[in-house]
């Protein structure tokens, strides 16, 4: 009897211990920890209009977020506006990207830029190409930009262009310069232009346009008095790129752009900055500001150093000119077969 109860004491004993090790042993195991939720970023992006080498701009963005870990869907959320070339739009649709209060935003040309500046001076604003940040009023200076506003420029090598311009028409003395006068990026290269001109024996001739509407009748004066048409960084002109070609066609007269795009749609060549390249850049500097590594204020704009060279043979044959030897072995051909 005694043994018994012996027995039935040493039971409850051991599943007391056993129940009490289970206890501890459960409290000294790592608990599964359900998955933190990552954090969605908001950028909000707004295109002065739609033509080739902005909206290759924008691909670029794209691209440069998802380098730095930002993908559309997963933790980046991009809210997309285009102004088609209407400053009224612009001014609109700039306060309501602003009143959505996403953690940056990008513009995309100088008068999309311009319409959010305007409309925030605390969201981070991230410029993609931007061709005269300082003269747009967008910045104070390129080193030290001082605000809430860094990005990208576009600056081009015009020295370098009208060089290039010059080696495949040695013999040109008058090149005219086609661009709108409602942009301010466009009216700031006029005069490096000339003092780059005069340089190389060019002389430089504007002309400015106040809408597209004028330009095809630009374009035929043009035709009878220049040697070769070289069009600046212009977004005005470059959605008018088409009518452009068509009317220096009808005289045969050259044209040196100074991006890829324009190029590929029938100008003669350049020495271009990659657009899907300057979009990659906006995008990776806008990535390093929402992660909190760098700060617009104390940011440089960045400028690309150099270009790539862009000649479209099936145009050199229409216009009958025979590009020298080393710009066809160095060139990329974006002729459309």
């Amino acid at each position: 009897m005694k043994n018994k109860r012996v027995m039935v004491i040493v039971g409850v004993i051991a599943l007391f211990l056993v129940g009490f090790l289970g206890i501890e042993l459960g409290k000294r195991q790592p608990q599964a920890q359900a998955p933190k939720k990552e954090t969605i970023k908001t950028v909000g992006v707004l295109q002065f209009v739609s033509h080739p080498a902005l909206d290759e701009i924008y691909e670029g963005i794209e691209a440069g977020l998802k380098e730095e870990g930002y993908k559309i869907g997963k933790n980046l959320k991009i809210e997309f506006k285009n102004g088609q070339a209407d400053q009224s739009k612009l001014t609109t649709m700039g306060q309501q990207l602003v009143d959505g209060k996403p953690d940056a935003v990008i513009g995309i040309a100088t008068l999309a830029a311009q319409a959010l500046a305007n409309a925030t001076k605390d969201i981070p604003i991230l410029l993609g190409a931007i061709t005269d940040p300082v003269g747009a009023g967008l910045v104070k200076n390129e080193e030290h930009p001082g605000g809430n506003i860094t990005g990208v420029s576009n600056k081009s090598p015009i020295k370098a262009q009208l060089e290039l311009a010059k080696q495949i028409l040695p013999n040109a003395k008058i090149v005219g310069v086609l661009y709108s006068s409602s942009e301010d990026n466009s009216k700031s290269q006029i005069e490096p232009l000339e003092k780059a001109g005069k340089d190389l024996g060019l002389t430089v001739k504007p002309y400015a346009v106040p809408s597209t509407n004028e330009i095809s009748t630009t374009v035929e004066v043009m035709g009878g008095a220049v040697d070769f048409i070289y069009l600046p960084s212009d977004n005005t002109i470059a959605s008018a790129m088409q009518t452009v070609v068509e009317q220096a066609n009808k005289t045969k007269t050259p044209i040196f752009p100074t991006v890829d795009t324009q190029v590929a749609e029938g100008g003669l060549a350049t020495l271009g900055i990659n657009q899907f390249d300057l979009g990659v850049q906006t995008g990776k500097m806008t990535a390093k500001i929402l992660k909190g590594e760098s700060d617009p204020a104390t940011t440089p704009i960045y400028i690309f150093k150099t270009g790539d060279l862009i000649i479209n043979k099936k145009q050199a044959e229409f216009l009958g000119i025979e590009l020298p030897q080393d710009i066809l072995e160095k060139g990329k051909d974006v002729s459309v077969k």
